[in-house]
């Protein structure tokens, strides 16, 4: 089943606000693409030059097998290989929490694109704020499915966090999507406003 932020990306990509730096095949490089599902429905809805960064050869493997051009990769380590504006979009879809260096991965993930979408569980939700007061234990969720002991995410942040990060690096955020606990995008203006409170997972458009 295709998750909801598929249909935004997908939406963004279809979009794009300079529609006169796009190709009309657009260049795509999904980082942490895992089993290659995104770049599949992007592919069926859109066409698209689609490319694959992961770095589970198990993973890479499964890609390969469905003729996706996938290679095998560290977001930490690899994307500083890639030449600036390479791709007309590139994705970091639910894994900047698991990178080593997000501020470094952020950064060269707008350097080899001309738009970045990011998109990662809040940590700052009120479920997340709710069940650590009434239970002063780390949270499980939808969004985050893993015990602390198991979870590959290392550097949980809330949307607050992400926007200051984006500011410090002087990374320019073109648009904001805000998802709430079903998965569904919040319109309402109150949720909007108190993005950081009421979403459990944000999803961004970048421009350095």
């Amino acid at each position: 089943m295709n998750r909801l932020d598929f249909e935004i990306i997908r939406n963004v990509i279809a979009a794009p606000k300079d529609t006169s730096m796009i190709l009309d095949v657009p260049m795509i490089l999904d980082v942490g693409c895992e089993n290659g599902e995104l770049l599949k429905f992007l592919n069926k809805k859109k066409k698209i030059d689609g490319r694959g960064l992961e770095i589970s050869q198990k993973n890479v493997n499964i890609c390969v097998k469905h003729g996706l051009s996938v290679v095998q990769g560290d977001a930490d380590k690899d994307l500083i290989a890639y030449p600036s504006k390479s791709f007309d979009f590139v994705i970091l879809s639910q894994t900047l929490q698991a990178t080593h260096s997000p501020e470094k991965v952020l950064s060269q993930l707008v350097r080899i694109s001309k738009y970045a979408i990011v998109s990662f569980p809040n940590f700052g939700s009120w479920l997340v704020r709710l069940k650590l007061l009434i239970n002063g234990i780390m949270p499980q969720s939808k969004s985050l499915p893993h015990t602390w002991y198991t979870t590959p995410n290392i550097h949980l942040c809330t949307i607050k966090d992400f926007k200051k990060l984006c500011e410090k690096n002087s990374i320019k955020i073109e648009k904001s999507f805000y998802l709430n606990k079903y998965g569904k995008q919040i319109n309402n203006p109150i949720g909007k406003i108190f993005n950081n409170f009421f979403s459990t997972s944000g999803l961004f458009v970048l421009k350095k």
